[in-house]
């Protein structure tokens, strides 16, 4: 079962940003020539995440940036000394990889689904590893 490891980088330009990940990956998937099998998409940064959701209306990722602020805000009493405690709690909830079916030498994603790499303590140059297995 042959498998294959890309590493690709991504520069975010905001303190939190959704950065569509589906042409980088789709690439990936070509030049790989496998028709079925996964892949993997995984963040090796304790403040980045991934995640599939909407690709449709971009204030989708503008709601999901509002709600992970509400929900996990920066607080004066975090003693993390980078100051950045939020966005350690925003990828520990989102997580740092999706797994994606392929068929047909494609990637299977709904309609209205992207894959996203989440950033929550940019501006910064971010890796993401995408591993494709054949099977």
């Amino acid at each position: 079962m042959p498998a294959n490891t890309e590493l690709f980088q991504i520069k975010t330009t905001k303190k939190q940003e959704f950065v569509f990940l589906d042409s980088q990956l789709k690439e990936t998937l070509a030049n790989s020539g496998v028709q079925e099998g996964i892949m993997i998409v995984y963040c090796p940064h304790t403040t980045g995440a991934i995640t599939i959701n909407e690709n449709a209306d971009p204030d989708v990722r503008r709601d999901l940036s509002l709600g992970m602020n509400e929900t996990f805000p920066n607080k004066e009493a975090y003693v993390h000394m980078e100051g950045n405690s939020d966005g350690h709690m925003k990828s520990s909830v989102v997580g740092a990889s999706e797994t994606l079916i392929i068929s047909n030498g494609q990637l299977i994603l709904g309609t209205w689904q992207s894959v996203y790499f989440c950033e929550f303590d940019g501006p910064r140059t971010r890796k993401v590893y995408v591993k494709i297995m054949e099977g």
